[in-house]
C-alpha cells in the first residue's frame, strides 16, 4: 500500500521526465514557437538516425526470458491476424511519444504496444487487464527467486471466432509481401536511376529515414511491392500497392563533416511515392 511521502516521491520523479524545450513553458503559446522547434515536435519518435547523443559502450548483451516472450506473442498476434506487424511498429514505437520512446528498453516498448492493441480492438477490457496485473504482482510479492514466472490462464479457446484482419486473410498460403505480387504496375524507376528522397511531410508514421529525405541517391534493386508503411500501419483497405526499391547514398553526402572513405554507402529500402528523378 503506498503512502502519501510514496506518492509525492512517484510525482517528484515523474516531474523530472522532459520532452519540451528548457526554454520554453509547457503547452506554449504559438507565439514561442518557431517552424524548427515545431518540425522537431511534430518529427517521427523513431526517426532517429543522426540526432546527437552520449557514447554508448557496444555491448554483445543476451535476451532475457521476458524479451524472448515478448517477441513470441508479438510474432503470434501477427500469425494469427490479430495485427500487422507496421500496427506494432508505430504502437510501439511512435504513439508512445518521445520521452517513453527513449526512456523505455527496446521490448518494453512492444509490450506497451501488445496491451493497447488487445485493449482497442476488444480482445480484452482495460479493467480485466488491470484486474489481471495485480493478481500476477501478488502471486510475487516476494519476488520470482530466481525463478521464471508461470502462466495461469483463466481459460483456454481455440480461437477460432476471433476476428482476423483483412490482410492477414489475403496472405495466407502466400506470404506479405508476396501477396501483393503484379499489383504494383511498372516500376517507375529501374536500377542505376538516380533518384533524390521527396521532403514529404512525415505526420504520424513513416518508414523512410529523416537523414535521406532530399538526398540523392542510386537504385541498386527492385525489393518488392507492398503499401507504403504510412497506408498499411492502419490496415487501410484502399491502400494500393506500390514499389519499393532499395537505394544507394554515398556516406559522405548524408552526413555533414564525414571522416570515412569516399566508398562507404548506405542502403535503404524506400518506396515508389517517396522518390523523383534527380534533376
Amino acid at each position: 500500500m503506498s503512502t502519501a511521502e510514496d506518492r509525492a516521491a512517484a510525482l517528484d520523479l515523474v516531474a523530472r521526465l522532459k520532452s519540451a524545450y528548457p526554454e520554453l513553458p509547457d503547452a506554449p503559446p504559438p507565439d514561442l514557437l518557431d517552424h524548427a522547434r515545431l518540425w522537431a515536435y511534430l518529427k517521427t519518435d523513431h526517426d532517429v538516425g543522426g540526432e546527437p547523443d552520449a557514447a554508448i559502450t557496444y555491448e554483445n548483451k543476451q535476451y532475457e526470458v521476458w524479451e524472448h516472450n515478448t517477441y513470441v506473442i508479438c510474432e503470434v498476434l501477427a500469425w494469427r491476424g490479430i495485427w500487422l506487424s507496421e500496427e506494432r511498429r508505430r504502437i510501439g514505437n511512435v504513439d508512445l511519444g518521445r520521452t517513453m520512446y527513449l526512456g523505455l528498453p527496446y521490448y518494453g516498448r512492444w509490450l506497451l504496444a501488445v496491451a493497447r492493441v488487445l485493449v482497442e480492438k476488444q480482445h480484452i477490457g482495460l479493467t480485466e487487464l488491470s484486474e489481471r496485473l495485480l493478481e500476477v504482482q501478488a502471486r510475487y510479492v516476494d519476488g520470482l527467486g530466481g525463478k521464471p514466472p508461470t502462466a495461469q490462464p483463466k481459460f483456454e479457446g481455440d480461437g477460432t471466432g476471433v476476428v482476423r484482419n483483412r490482410h492477414h486473410l489475403a496472405a495466407v498460403g502466400k506470404g506479405d509481401p508476396q501477396v501483393f505480387a503484379g499489383q504494383a504496375g511498372a516500376a517507375a524507376f529501374a536500377v542505376g536511376d538516380a533518384v533524390r528522397v521527396r521532403e514529404l511531410p512525415a505526420l504520424f508514421y513513416t518508414r523512410t529515414p529523416e537523414y535521406v529525405r532530399a538526398a540523392v541517391g542510386r537504385i541498386t534493386s527492385l525489393a518488392y511491392e507492398s503499401p507504403a508503411p504510412e497506408d498499411e500501419t492502419w490496415d487501410r483497405h484502399d491502400a494500393t500497392p506500390e514499389w519499393f526499391y532499395v537505394v544507394e547514398f554515398e556516406l559522405a553526402r548524408l552526413w555533414h563533416g564525414y571522416t570515412g572513405t569516399a566508398a562507404d554507402v548506405l542502403r535503404t529500402e524506400i518506396p515508389e511515392r517517396w522518390l523523383q528523378v534527380a534533376s
